[in-house]
């Protein structure tokens, strides 16, 4: 039982910073600005359980899934964070919503609720660097000695994803009682500085998986032969 408390504590503590469901609040705020508190719940309720699937796919079938397209963790972090970054330059230098909300003329806007798995999920919560960590956790399982320690590693690691989703449900659905305890230039400030904390979170993904590909293909290279 230690030792699967162990793993539980060190799953959650590997997930949850990198999931960031408080700051992901905010970057929600701002996607889903106008939507009515039931909508918003109803996205938050969808996003929470899409992040549950993605991270327990993730745990069970993430390395055998990057092994048969034959994608590396690298490449992975690159084009994920590529995305990240990308989704928090839009949202940063996003214009005003005020005069568009002001305009009773203006064509409607996208359902929120078809954004709940594309970009609320999938790279805004559970991004690839939650997948990359989760895929890593995944693997160290295989190191447990017995059957029954990898059950009880297993269990533990799903509490974690079921703590780090309830999570994420009540951060997103109670994101509007940030809303009016900032105001509205306050709420506005917390959203450019998610989306800039976002956007260098991508950047630091990109980097990180292009210095991994380019430490690999400089370790790959053959010596240059003497002269």
């Amino acid at each position: 039982m230690n030792s699967a408390l162990n793993t539980f504590l060190l799953v959650l503590a590997a997930i949850f910073p990198v999931v960031n469901p408080p700051g992901s609040a905010l970057v929600f705020l701002g996607l889903t600005r106008g939507a009515s508190p039931e909508t918003r719940r109803l996205l938050a309720k969808r996003v929470a359980r899409n992040s549950f699937f993605v991270l327990l796919c993730s745990l069970l079938l993430g390395a055998l899934i990057l092994e048969f397209y034959g994608i590396s963790i690298p490449v992975l972090r690159v084009a994920g964070g590529l995305i990240v970054a990308v989704s928090g330059w839009k949202l940063l230098n996003e214009g005003s919503q005020k005069e568009s909300q002001a305009s009773s003329d203006s064509p409607p806007q996208t359902n929120p609720l078809d954004q709940a798995f594309y970009p609320l999920t999938l790279p805004l919560t559970t991004g690839p660097g939650t997948i990359a960590v989760v895929i890593s956790l995944g693997l160290g399982r295989a190191s447990y000695a017995s059957s029954t320690d990898e059950v009880l590693s297993f269990l533990a690691s799903l509490a974690a994803v079921v703590v780090i989703s309830v999570t994420i449900f009540v951060c997103f659905a109670y994101a509007d009682r940030v809303q009016r305890l900032l105001g509205p230039g306050g709420t506005d400030i917390a959203v450019r500085l998610s989306a800039f904390i976002l956007f260098c979170l991508g950047v630091q993904i990109l980097w990180s998986g292009g210095s991994e590909l380019l430490r690999s293909v400089i370790h790959a290279a053959p010596p240059s032969a003497p002269i």
